[in-house]
């Protein structure tokens, strides 16, 4: 069985996510997808609209998820990869060169983000329309 294993935050889920998380699923058998806890993601300057809890049982409904384990450091994956055996990393093509350390343990792989949507297009929309404003290309 090929193992694969990515990381992301998932707060206000896309169609973006679902794409990666399709094309990642399409290098192996078994996709695991770490999620950022809100206590990493805190390290991290983000504040998710979403609980680590419900984007975890949001990310595990999805068809293409095996698995969802928590990202609780930057740290964490080199011990992530010999623990759950994993034969690819992958990560969206914005991380590029990021992770390279990681193909002594498996194979790295960047894929190309969705151009038209991220989580911040998203919040930028929402704050937009408080504000009364639009900005977001539909």
């Amino acid at each position: 069985m090929k193992k694969v294993l990515t990381y992301g935050t998932y707060d206000l889920l896309h169609y973006g996510h679902f794409r990666l998380l399709k094309r990642a699923k399409e290098f192996g058998d078994y996709l695991i997808v770490g999620i950022s806890t809100d206590e990493f993601n805190l390290i991290k300057g983000k504040k998710c609209v979403q609980p680590f809890a419900h984007r975890a049982e949001i990310i595990k409904s999805i068809r293409y998820v095996d698995e969802v384990i928590p990202e609780n450091s930057w740290d964490q994956k080199i011990d992530d990869i010999i623990k759950h055996k994993v034969d690819v990393f992958i990560m969206g093509n914005d991380w590029k060169g990021k992770f390279d350390f990681l193909k002594e343990y498996c194979e790295v792989v960047y894929l190309e983000r969705t151009p038209e949507i991220s989580t911040t297009i998203l919040k930028d929309h929402i704050n937009s329309k408080k504000n009364g404003k639009e900005n977001i290309k539909t």
